[in-house]
């Protein structure tokens, strides 16, 4: 079903505009995460439409998008394992949001320790999106950092649980995504923009 999809979007592709297989290359991987993003978007979705849970997992993922979006993290090598832990992220953790309650002490011990590793360990990058830019890293850095502070502070003052629940387990999440333990674990590269510095003498 993909490879069919993909291959006629590459063909309309073809037929409009005369670019080289590189430029071809290029999209057909482009158009493979948009269609692989859709497809784990719409399972999960179904899953937590079972489970009584969409609207909790909409919550989630919009808080959890944003500090993904400045601190980056561990993309999957496969499409499979990507929906695999996507599933078990986006399923289990509203799941253990709306049951497992968590006092302010220790969402105050957590989230000092959560804050200090995404400061340490964001933006973290991957060889397929090296972030080589200096500048854009130490930005990535402050944004992140800030979030998280923003995160466990309103984890500590929302009254809704689930709300609060969510902006604290979000920022654990995104800790794990980040850490230097994780990439090791799953033996992918980290800090993927040193190597593009120190092969073309960037930054």
């Amino acid at each position: 079903m993909k490879k069919k999809i993909l291959d006629k979007c590459i063909n309309i592709v073809k037929q409009n505009y005369n670019y080289d297989e590189t430029k071809l290359a290029e999209i057909r991987y482009g158009l493979e995460g948009i269609y692989l993003t859709i497809t784990k978007l719409v399972i999960i979705s179904i899953i937590t439409i079972i489970l009584n849970i969409f609207k909790e997992f909409i919550i989630f993922m919009l808080i959890f998008s944003i500090i993904r979006t400045t601190s980056f993290g561990l993309h999957a090598s496969k499409s499979w394992i990507c929906l695999v832990t996507s599933t078990l992220f986006f399923v289990g953790t509203p799941l253990l949001a709306i049951h497992i309650p968590l006092n302010i002490q220790i969402k105050i011990i957590i989230g000092i320790i959560s804050i200090i590793g995404i400061y340490l360990f964001s933006p973290a990058d991957t060889i397929k999106r090296p972030i080589i830019n200096k500048t854009r890293r130490k930005v990535y850095k402050i944004l992140s950092t800030i979030i998280a502070i923003i995160y466990i502070a309103l984890s500590i003052k929302i009254k809704n649980n689930y709300i609060s629940n969510c902006f604290f387990y979000a920022t654990i999440l995104q800790n794990i995504l980040i850490s230097p333990i994780t990439y090791k674990l799953f033996k992918m590269p980290y800090n993927n923009y040193k190597t593009y510095i120190a092969k073309y003498g960037l930054n």
